[in-house]
C-alpha cells in the first residue's frame, strides 16, 4: 500500500511539473507582467486668462459635466465698460475715415477746378503770345502804336505769370491730395486698431466664464465666491472619464520582445476578480529616469548598474467592464503577451527594427593590408 501511496505521489508530482513545463514553454516564457503601473488620464487643469473676483461657482466636485458647461463666473462689470469703450472707440474712428473720405472727395473736385483754370490760363497765354507778337510786327512797320504794343506785351507777361499761378496751384492741390490720403490710411490703420482692441475686450468679456474643454469630472475645486483670481492660477481640474488608459513601467530587459499592438491583461488591485484586456499603444522616447528632475550623470563617481524602466502605454477599450469605475492613479497588474504577432500598423515597425537588427549583425570583410 506505501508503494502504492508513494507511486502515486511521484505520479502526481510528475504531471504537476510536466503541466508546469507545458505551460512555460507555451505560454509563460512569452509573458512580461510588472506590478509597476498606474492608471492614467489626460487631466485638464482649469485656469482663468484674466483677473478678477469670482461671482459664482455653478458647479460642485466630483461632478460630471459638459464640454462648454460654465464652471466659474468671474464679475464682469469692468470687462463690459472696457467693450464699451471699445466700441465708441471704433465709431470715432469711422467717423474719423468718414471724414476724410469726404475731405479726399472734396479735394478731387478742387483738383478738377484748378486742371480747369490751368488750362483757361494756358488759353488766355496762347492768346496773349498772338497778340504780343502780332504788335511787334506792326510796331516794326509803323502801322501800331507803341502804346498798343506795350500793353499786348505787358498782356502776355500777365498771362505767363498767371498761368505759373495756376500751374502751381494745380501741383499744390495735387500734395494736398497726397497728404489728404495720408491721413485717411491713417485713419485706418487707427480703426484696425481700435477694432482689434474692441475684439480684446470681447474676448476677455467672454473669458469671465470658464467653460469645461471637455466632457469629464470636476475635482479638487478650490474656486470660491469673491475669491480674487489671477491668469494662471488652478482653480479647480477635469478628469475626462471613462477615457483612460495604463502606464506601465516595464524593466530594460523585458522590452526585447514587446511591440506595439501586442496584447496586454491588466489586473486593477481595487477589482482584482474583473481583468481587463487591453493592447500596448506607445513606448516612451526615453526611460523614467531621463525625464527625472535630477537625471542621473553616471560619468562620475562610481558606477553602480541598475536597471532602467520605460514606460509603456496600454490602451483600454472603451466598452471594458470596469469603464465606469477606473480612477486615474489607482495600482495595476500588467502583463503582456509578446509570443502574439503584433497589429498590422506594428508589424511594420517589426520588421524595420529586424532588418536594423540584422544589418547590424552582417559580418564586415576584412579590408586586404
Amino acid at each position: 500500500m506505501r508503494k502504492i501511496v508513494v507511486l502515486l505521489v511521484v505520479m502526481i508530482v510528475l504531471a504537476l511539473a510536466g503541466g508546469g513545463g507545458w505551460r512555460w514553454w507555451t505560454v509563460w516564457r512569452f509573458e512580461e507582467a510588472t506590478d509597476d503601473a498606474y492608471v492614467q488620464s489626460d487631466i485638464t487643469v482649469i485656469s482663468p486668462k484674466i483677473e478678477g473676483y469670482i461671482e459664482t461657482v455653478p458647479v460642485d466636485d466630483n461632478q460630471r459635466v459638459k464640454k462648454g458647461q460654465p464652471l466659474v463666473v468671474i464679475d464682469d462689470k469692468d470687462f463690459a465698460a472696457k467693450v464699451a469703450q471699445a466700441e465708441a472707440a471704433v465709431s470715432s474712428e469711422e467717423a474719423a475715415v468718414e471724414t476724410d473720405e469726404s475731405r479726399l472727395e472734396l479735394q478731387r473736385a478742387m483738383i478738377d477746378e484748378a486742371k480747369a483754370e490751368v488750362a483757361a490760363a494756358e488759353a488766355e497765354k496762347a492768346r496773349a503770345d498772338l497778340d504780343y507778337q502780332r504788335y511787334k510786327e506792326l510796331m516794326a512797320s509803323d502801322v501800331a502804336s507803341r502804346q498798343r504794343f506795350e500793353t499786348a506785351q505787358a498782356d502776355d507777361v500777365k498771362a505767363a505769370a498767371a498761368l505759373s499761378q495756376k500751374r502751381a496751384a494745380l501741383v499744390a492741390a495735387i500734395g494736398t491730395l497726397r497728404v489728404l490720403r495720408a491721413q485717411r490710411d491713417e485713419e485706418k490703420a487707427k480703426r484696425q486698431q481700435a477694432a482689434a482692441n474692441l475684439r480684446l475686450a470681447r474676448n476677455e468679456f467672454g473669458n469671465t466664464i470658464i467653460r469645461a474643454p471637455v466632457d469629464g469630472v470636476t475635482g479638487n475645486g478650490s474656486a470660491e465666491p469673491g475669491q480674487y483670481v489671477k491668469p494662471g492660477s488652478q482653480l479647480m481640474v477635469v478628469v475626462p472619464l471613462p477615457s483612460v488608459y495604463v502606464i506601465a513601467n516595464f524593466k530594460e530587459t523585458q522590452l526585447t520582445h514587446m511591440r506595439p499592438g501586442q496584447p496586454a491583461e491588466i489586473s486593477v488591485d481595487a477589482y482584482p476578480d474583473h481583468p481587463i484586456k487591453g493592447r500596448i499603444e506607445s513606448f516612451a522616447p526615453a526611460s523614467g529616469a531621463e525625464f527625472s528632475l535630477l537625471p542621473p550623470d553616471n560619468a562620475t563617481g562610481n558606477f553602480t548598474k541598475i536597471v532602467q524602466r520605460v514606460p509603456v502605454r496600454i490602451a483600454l477599450p472603451p466598452d471594458n467592464p470596469l469603464a465606469q469605475l477606473l480612477r486615474p492613479g489607482l495600482s495595476v497588474t500588467v502583463t503582456v503577451e509578446t509570443g502574439t504577432r503584433p497589429s498590422t500598423a506594428s508589424a511594420a515597425q517589426e520588421s524595420v527594427i529586424g532588418r536594423a537588427e540584422a544589418k547590424s549583425a552582417t559580418p564586415v570583410a576584412a579590408s586586404p593590408r
